[in-house]
């Protein structure tokens, strides 16, 4: 049935359209309203001090500010970013209208704002994330010292140089000629803006930057004309002014447009990354941020305004400020267009050097200490130290583009680095030798590599462990060298490849990078998935060791040299003392693995193994019954867990029963004594065996998921171990008040995963099958 909308005749005049319209327009105006205003306060120095800075036209900086609200803040993909003039662009702003003019570097914002829509249509919003962090910081304070250089010199009474060395070595001339008005009613604006924050907080919720500018301009009043004032002709109706195209040099025109596009494209993303962390709202769509972005720039640049990007400060003050949807930056730049038409006469009282004080406090919180650190600890300094010396020096694309060269530089010399080494095992007169290769082993490890191999003796018996991810053809042909030379030496040489790349795959296509979850071998995949027949015995090992003994030592060998440095800080601590939290009841079998399969560590677990994970019939077995003692009274566990597994002998041969002739001779005494451990043994999974047959829960449930017989029975086992250990005297007050848990679990050694068992059913603690397991085989 259509809707009473579809059926009126006139739906735009109707009550009943108009009144969801209205709430969308009204919802939230309560909370957006009173931000955009905060907001509004803080654009509006702002935007006057970052005009200036660039030597725009002051009004430049109010129409990017209403621009950016209005159209950034209804097109764009992030709906609390407040965007605007902003400071990361000020440097090259002032070098294009130095170079160009102010009409020749509208046209270029448009230009720009024009590529940053095609990039948004292009879907590489977030590719453009994939610029270093560290990189953006470096050039982030890059422009705040060249901010603070350049307007050390206004707030002093002086021109500025363009230079950032020029305005160093200019600054002993501007302090000797200082003007004492200018430099005292900038020192008043840095004075409040350092102290804002030490105020109380209902003081605080007037922002900062509007008294500061406030309080100077009332202070300079005085003055009168002894102190250089903000200046413009006409309204912000006379400064709209339509773009020139550039004479000539394209080349020069393409690098700039190319440099706003993209430091305002990464500027307003990394802004809305930061947003997106300060609220629990809307996620950015960085696509559409770009293609907002894109048309506040071209519309910018049409209107005679700055460049637009999304502005952190202003976009976090918008949040602080309880701003709930895109309605409070749309309101933002609505305020600033109406104090820009009817109170721009009050612009032209505020002093430069006010401005210029209110620049340098932007310059200096640029310079962020905390990204200085994180660059020396995460040993990336020396990209922060090129990027922003260059930034300051040179220029921001040259700063950007090295330090993007050099943070890739590192990042290919960090992952394609190996970790290579070599050193003597056992007595000097055994002669044996270990080389360690660990990490990604390519043609740039060659140097290292051939040096270790030359420090190994001739003659020497070597073992080459490869624990490798990656492995390339040159790699192999080295290693393949110096092993026949070594050989030819009177040497051995044997490789343990341990790794997910091997020496065959080098030479059998194209290398490709190892799964890390395939480094298990070694650790948890059997021996026979990794160790030879040919191993090396163990450290100490003398004489005739046979095979099994064998995997046993070369096992322990493998997690000397591989693990036991790895895992002795976890343990040091439980030497003298255990703390577990679980008794763990299982199987004997050696295909199930406690620790592995509940991933816990040494100290985790108090665990009993018996064949069939049994506790007992009519009473505990002793040896259940003395750990189950020791685990509640003096190690204090939480928790019991009893875990059978999928084709469990023990349950095979309760399902099989005894032979005839031997239930005959088991009625007798002389039989009961001849009978075979195993056999009296599983004595204690006969009451398991009836429940089965009766037809248990467990059974019923075990059936319906597709078991078999064996597994059906091992799981009504665990059922059965489970009713047993609630009816226990030790643990039923203990399981009633809920101090101890009691529960069962199954492992399934085709699938490798865990069930859950109860006394009356089971449950999949991993229903969802992984992605791989999904694809046709």
């Amino acid at each position: 049935m259509p809707s009473p909308a579809a059926t009126d005749p006139n739906p735009i005049h109707s009550g009943r359209s108009r009144i969801p319209v209205l709430a969308r327009l009204t919802s939230g105006l309560r909370w957006d309203l009173p931000a955009s205003l905060v907001v509004f306060l803080v654009a509006v120095p702002l935007s006057l001090g970052i005009a200036a800075a660039s030597g725009a036209p002051v009004m430049a900086g109010l129409i990017a500010a209403a621009v950016g609200g209005i159209v950034a803040g209804s097109l764009g993909g992030a709906p609390l970013q407040v965007s605007g003039p902003a400071a990361g662009l000020t440097v090259i702003v002032a070098g294009l209208i130095e170079q160009f003019g102010w009409p020749v570097t509208c046209a270029i914002t448009v230009a720009a704002g024009v590529l940053q829509v095609l990039l948004g249509m292009a879907k590489v919003g977030r590719v453009a994330l994939a610029i270093a962090p560290v990189v953006v910081h470096a050039m982030l304070a890059g422009i705040g010292i060249i901010i603070v250089l350049q307007q050390l010199h206004v707030m002093l009474g002086s021109e500025a140089g363009e230079a950032a060395l020029h305005n160093i070595l200019a600054l002993p001339d501007s302090l000797a000629a200082v003007d004492p008005q200018a430099a005292f009613l900038g020192a008043v604006v840095i004075a409040l803006l350092a102290g804002w924050k030490h105020m109380p907080a209902a003081v605080r919720r007037v922002p900062g930057p509007l008294v500061a500018v406030v309080a100077a301009t009332l202070l300079s009043l005085p003055f009168n004309s002894d102190v250089d004032r903000i200046t413009f002709d006409g309204s912000l109706l006379d400064a709209l002014s339509l773009p020139h195209l550039p004479q000539g040099e394209w080349t020069a025109i393409a690098v700039g447009v190319v440099t706003i596009a993209l430091v305002a494209s990464v500027e307003s993303l990394l802004s809305a990354v930061a947003v997106d962390k300060m609220h629990h709202g809307e996620r950015t769509d960085f696509n559409r941020e770009l293609l907002g972005q894109g048309a506040a720039n071209v519309t910018s640049g049409m209107l005679g305004g700055l460049p637009v990007t999304g502005v952190i400060v202003r976009s976090a003050t918008n949040v602080e400020a309880g701003g709930r949807t895109r309605k409070s930056a749309i309101l933002h730049g609505i305020w600033v267009l109406v104090f820009s038409l009817l109170l721009a006469g009050v612009i032209q009282l505020v002093p430069e050097s006010v401005l210029a004080g209110l620049l340098i406090m932007i310059g200096i919180r640029l310079v962020k200490v905390a990204d200085f650190q994180t660059a020396r600890v995460t040993g990336d300094l020396a990209v922060y130290a090129a990027t922003l010396l260059t930034v300051v020096f040179v220029n921001l694309l040259a700063g950007v583009l090295i330090g993007l060269a050099l943070a890739v530089l590192l990042v290919v010399w960090r992952v394609v680095r190996a970790s290579i080494h070599a050193e003597p095992l056992g007595a000097a007169a055994e002669n044996r030798w270990r080389v360690v290769i660990d990490g990604s082993c390519t043609f740039l490890s060659l140097p290292r590599l051939s040096k270790v191999l030359a420090a190994v003796p001739p003659a020497a018996h070597v073992t080459v462990e490869l624990d490798v991810d990656y492995l390339d053809h040159p790699v192999h042909d080295t290693l393949e060298a110096w092993r026949v030379r070594h050989v030819n030496n009177g040497g051995s040489v044997e490789i343990e490849e341990t790794g997910t790349a091997t020496l065959h795959a080098a030479v059998a296509g194209t290398p490709a990078r190892g799964s890390s979850r395939s480094a298990l071998r070694g650790g948890f995949a059997p021996w026979r998935s990794w160790q030879r027949d040919s191993a090396p015995l163990a450290a100490g090992a003398s004489g005739h060791v046979p095979a099994p003994v064998r995997s046993v030592l070369n096992g322990v060998d493998s997690y000397h040299r591989r693990h036991a440095h790895l895992l002795r800080p976890h343990v040091e601590e439980l030497s003298t003392f255990q703390d577990p939290d679980t008794l763990f009841i299982t199987c004997a079998d050696s295909r199930l693995v406690p620790n592995l399969i509940t991933s816990s560590g040494p100290g985790d677990l108090f665990t009993v193994r018996n064949v069939g994970n049994v506790v007992g019939s009519d009473r505990l077995e002793p040896s259940v019954e003395a750990s189950l003692k020791f685990a509640l009274d003096e190690l204090s566990v939480t928790s019991v867990v009893v875990c059978g597994h999928s084709g469990c002998g023990a349950m095979t041969a309760l399902l099989a029963g005894p032979a005839a002739d031997q239930k005959a001779g088991e009625q007798t005494p002389e039989g009961l004594e001849k009978r075979c451990p195993v056999e009296s043994w599983l004595d204690h999974g006969r009451p398991s065996l009836e429940s089965f047959q009766a037809g248990h829960p467990v059974q019923v449930a075990a059936e319906q998921a597709g078991y078999g017989a064996v597994d059906q029975l091992a799981m009504v086992n665990v059922a059965v171990q489970l009713e047993r250990l609630q009816r226990h005297a030790s643990l039923q007050d203990a399981v009633g008040i809920g101090d101890v848990h009691v529960t069962g679990l199954f492992y399934d050694i085709a699938t490798a995963r865990v069930l859950q068992v109860t006394t009356t059913g089971i449950s999949h603690l991993d229903p969802l099958p992984r992605a791989e397991e999904l694809s046709p085989a």
